[in-house]
Parts: structure tokens; C-alpha cells; sequence
């Protein structure tokens, strides 16, 4: 594996640009770790699965997103499907605009959905966007947030963990209560579509980029000094 030519995913970047805790040291514990999961996948093949509600719910409900975003744009928008690729990272947008990059995050339910409204733009997201931008030319990003159903499979996950830590084995008035506080937390057709989605605008930064460069770098120069050599052994 040539080590020099090491692409990083957009959709990671964020864990390259996290700042050592230390002055002394040039990559943060959260980058060096990533950089190990790269030097694996790329080598070996391998891929650390990490998934959780929130991933599954995201992976599941894209083309419901996509939808609730044409209605509320009066715009017919395609997810996109071709990878970019530079000498650095590579990725796949989600929507390709001629003046701007859309990318989609589904909310897990409403809560989340106003915490990332009122807070500002998630770190990772910030470097996700910036790389797409990069790999396609585009100066403009929107981080669009949408707040769609969880789907079915999902919510009786739900309900199925409530009777397990509850230790009830059978439904009762009281599951019923509960399974109706569930779906409601999880389906929202009764709230207005443009409720339903809130934008942040993200714009280039080409000094950020060239301290992305500089710090991908480095994380090839790790990776080679700490995995490329030729023995390992003491």
C-alpha cells in the first residue's frame, strides 16, 4: 500500500482536524486512532462498523428526507451517485447544485432536531462540507436538517427495548400508553413541512483547506511511520 497516496473520506474529516489536547503533539489521540482505521481498511479491507439508532435512521430514511426537501423547495432534487475524488480525500455529495452543495441530516426526533438548530454547525459537518466543496468546485454549502417518520422497524426496536428493561413480557394498558408516547415521538405528519427543516449556510474557506492539506500530511507521515515498517517486532 503506498501510504503517500492515503485518501481520507469528507464524511471523517472532522476527526483529522481535532486539536491535540497538548501543545507538544502534532495529531490528536481521536486522529491517531482514525488514522489506524484507515491504515486497516485500506490495507486489509476491513471496516470498523459503527452503527447506532440514529445511522440506522439516517440510512433508512434518505430518500424521505430528499422528498420532504422538493416539497418545501418546489424543487425536484437527485441524490447524487458519483464519488469525487481528489489527491487528497474523496466523497460523494448528496445533491450537486450548480452554485451549491446540499447535504442532508435526518434528525432522530424532534429534540434533536431543534438542539441542532440552536447550536452551532456541527464540527464534523463543517469539514464534511468543506471537502465536498473542495472536490467540487462549489464555494456554497447548506446543511439541511430534516425531520421525517422513523420508520416502523425502528419504533418497535423501541418499543421491544421499553418491555425488555421493564422486564414485561406481555402488553398491558400500561405498554399501550407508553407504545402511543413512542410513535408520536416518532412520526411527525401532523407538523407543517417548513417546520420540518431548518437550513445552516456554509461557506468555503480556503484557508481551511490548506490546514486540511497540511494535516493529511501529517496523518500520512504517521500512518507510514508507525504502520509501514518492515518489522514491527522489538
Amino acid at each position: 500500500m503506498e501510504t503517500s497516496k492515503i485518501l481520507f473520506r469528507c464524511s471523517q474529516l472532522g476527526k483529522l482536524m481535532t486539536e491535540p489536547r497538548s501543545k507538544s503533539e502534532t495529531l490528536s489521540e481521536t486522529t491517531k486512532e482514525y488514522c489506524r482505521e484507515v491504515y486497516i481498511n485500506q490495507k486489509y479491507g476491513r471496516k470498523k462498523d459503527i452503527t447506532n439508532k440514529y445511522i440506522q435512521k439516517g440510512l433508512m430514511v434518505e430518500e424521505d428526507s430528499l422528498t420532504l426537501l422538493s416539497r418545501y423547495q418546489h424543487q425536484f432534487f437527485v441524490k447524487n451517485k458519483e464519488r469525487f475524488v481528489n489527491e487528497y480525500i474523496c466523497g460523494t455529495p448528496d445533491i450537486i447544485l450548480d452554485d451549491c452543495i446540499p447535504d442532508i441530516k435526518s434528525s432522530w426526533d424532534i429534540f434533536t432536531f431543534f438542539k441542532s438548530k440552536m447550536e452551532p454547525v456541527n464540527k464534523d459537518y463543517y469539514w464534511q462540507l468543506q471537502g465536498y466543496m473542495w472536490l467540487t468546485g462549489r464555494k456554497h454549502a447548506q446543511l439541511i436538517y430534516c425531520l421525517v417518520n422513523t420508520p416502523d422497524i425502528l419504533i418497535n426496536d423501541q418499543k421491544r427495548k421499553f418491555m425488555w428493561n421493564a422486564g414485561i413480557l406481555d402488553e398491558n394498558p400500561i405498554t399501550e400508553e407508553v407504545f402511543t408516547e413512542i410513535e408520536r415521538n416518532c412520526i411527525f405528519d401532523d407538523i407543517p413541512i417548513e417546520e420540518r427543516i431548518h437550513i445552516k449556510n456554509i461557506e468555503y474557506h480556503e484557508e481551511d483547506i490548506q490546514r486540511l492539506q497540511q494535516r493529511i500530511i501529517q496523518c500520512r507521515e504517521y500512518i507510514m511511520s508507525t504502520f509501514n515498517k518492515k518489522n514491527n517486532n522489538p
